[in-house]
């Protein structure tokens, strides 16, 4: 009980109740249509290949070089994507610190509450060199911090910098701190995210399944939407598409003037002929994410919402076609971007409100960012969104979303672009 949040007053309390109640209505609301289109996908699972633990290891020794290069000596990691992505280990963070700490030269160790020791020894075992890494335990008494400074000290680092990765509580890397007063905290996001930045051949084999993945189940969903569906009814037909191909996914859908909401909007919505449609998600396949947007009209598309999607469309062509290795990061925003302003639909971000891509992997959002103003230079086998929008308020947005890969020559999506808004699967 102790652990759980409770509200504190009896109108909140009866506020939430409605809410559920609300929810789980709308949850068991019968779908008013049968999906053949859904019934008849087939599993691609058995496409999905693990990321092995020699291409592990290797991460583990590329980290090790940047580290030389930028002058760390040792990073640490709680839970968390770095962890997995180096590890294989997923371990939920609480108040007690479950740590990976890997030191410029030697092998990586662990610190683990020692009550959860059996629990990380079984995940440590598959992690590369796993057998004979060593675990620091601490008791609910003990000062788990003093266990990194020790297992550090033992690496023969006890001044130097210690690069702490970014979505570390600010509570673990200020013990490690503390633990460790003669070293440095530095941020280790020029090792973690140097090495996550660029994907290897089966990180994208996994990505572009997984865009594939969503993109047959958006289709699918489309041919199963049928008027007077609420939003959440057709989300159910997403995430049961997913289910379908093996995997896990979903999708926002916002309609009618929400679309012009570039993360939408809770306000309950029903679909109606005439409406434009605008869903933004994706799935996760052996952990690698899509992310991938389509707006549509249900029905006839008026010439203004046509004229609108052409636009989106050229600006998702001018970033993809703009992209290349050597080429600074921002300058993709501004090709999208250029197109957008000079159809009038400027200046800066008043329609277009927010930046063209981000990077990906296995997390929707990694570095490094297509945004206006980065100075990185592009290089093969990095990974974003190419997803410029045009968001009229009170009116309807549109967003066209496609994963996308930089080659050794320029770019390529993992999946086909929208064509039109009354067709947005057609091929081709």
């Amino acid at each position: 009980m102790k652990r759980r949040h409770f509200l504190t007053t009896a109108a909140a309390l009866a506020a939430a109740g409605q809410l559920a109640e609300a929810q789980r209505a709308e949850s068991n609301a019968a779908t008013p249509v049968s999906a053949p289109a859904i019934n008849a996908l087939k599993s691609r699972r058995s496409e999905a290949k693990p990321i092995t633990t020699a291409e592990r290891r290797d991460r583990i020794a590329r980290a090790q070089q940047l580290m030389q290069q930028n002058k760390i000596d040792a990073v640490c990691m709680a839970g968390g994507t770095s962890l997995a992505y180096f590890t294989g280990i997923r371990w939920g963070n609480s108040e007690r610190l479950f740590a990976f700490v890997l030191p410029q030269n030697g092998r990586p160790f662990y610190v683990s509450p020692a009550f959860e020791e059996d629990r990380a020894r079984e995940q440590i075992s598959q992690a590369p060199d796993g057998d004979s890494c060593r675990v620091l335990t601490w008791q609910e008494d003990e000062n788990p911090y003093a266990l990194v400074a020790k297992g550090l000290q033992d690496a023969g680092v006890k001044t130097g910098r210690i690069g702490i990765e970014e979505r570390t509580t600010f509570v673990f890397s200020d013990g490690i701190g503390k633990a460790s007063p003669a070293a440095q905290i530095v941020s280790a996001t020029p090792v973690t995210a140097g090495c996550r930045m660029m994907k290897s051949p089966a990180e994208l084999a996994l990505m572009r399944l997984a865009a594939e993945v969503s993109l047959a189940a958006y289709e699918a969903a489309w041919k199963s939407l049928q008027p007077g569906m609420t939003q959440n009814q057709f989300g159910a037909l997403v995430a049961a598409a997913h289910r379908q191909l093996g995997f896990t996914g979903e999708a926002s859908i916002q309609a009618g003037e929400y679309s012009a909401l570039p993360h939408g909007s809770r306000t309950p919505q029903t679909i109606r002929e005439g409406t434009v449609l605008l869903m933004d998600g994706g799935c996760s396949v052996e952990g690698y994410q899509s992310d991938i947007s389509r707006t549509f009209v249900l029905g006839k598309a008026t010439d203004e919402m046509k004229r609108v999607f052409e636009i989106v469309h050229r600006a998702q062509t001018a970033a993809l076609k703009t992209a290349r290795p050597g080429l600074p990061a921002g300058d993709v925003d501004a090709a999208a971007r250029k197109v957008i302003t000079d159809a009038g639909y400027g200046p800066g971000y008043k329609y277009f409100t927010h930046r063209v891509g981000h990077g990906m992997g296995m997390d929707g959002h990694e570095w490094p960012y297509l945004v206006k103003g980065n100075p990185l230079p592009l290089q093969a086998d990095m990974t974003f969104s190419d997803e410029p929008g045009i968001y009229i308020r009170g009116e309807f947005g549109v967003r066209l979303e496609d994963d996308m890969h930089i080659t050794e020559n320029g770019a390529e999506l993992f999946t086909p672009q929208s064509p039109s808004p009354e067709e947005p699967f057609a091929r081709a």
